[in-house]
C-alpha cells in the first residue's frame, strides 16, 4: 500500500490498512472499483494517472495533485453523499416508528 494511504482499489479488489476502515472509505473504495468496470484497466490508468502526472508538472505536491484528480473528486464526492443519505434513511426510519 502506499505510504499515506488508508486504502487502494486494483479492479474489484479493495486492500484497507489494518484499523483504518470506516464507512466512508469502504464508500470511497467502493467507488474506484465501479470506475474500473466502467473505464477497465487502461481506461482507468490514463484517466487517474494522466492528471495526476499533468498537476505535478504544473508544480503541485503530491496531495495537492491527487486531490485534483477527477475520480478521485468522483469518488469522494460519491462516498460523502451516499453517507449523507444513508444518516438521513435512518433518521427517517427511526421517526416513523
Amino acid at each position: 500500500m502506499p505510504k499515506g494511504a488508508d486504502g487502494i482499489t486494483l479492479g474489484s479488489l479493495v486492500i484497507v490498512r489494518r484499523g483504518k476502515a470506516s464507512p466512508y472509505l469502504l464508500r470511497h473504495e467502493l467507488v474506484h472499483v465501479r470506475q474500473w468496470k466502467r473505464f477497465g484497466i487502461i481506461g482507468f490508468g490514463v484517466r487517474y494517472l494522466g492528471p495526476y502526472a499533468l498537476w505535478r508538472l504544473r508544480g503541485k505536491d503530491h496531495r495537492s495533485a491527487y486531490l485534483r484528480i477527477p475520480l478521485e473528486i468522483e469518488a469522494d464526492w460519491v462516498a460523502r453523499r451516499s453517507l449523507t443519505t444513508a444518516v438521513r434513511e435512518e433518521l427517517s426510519e427511526s421517526i416513523a416508528s
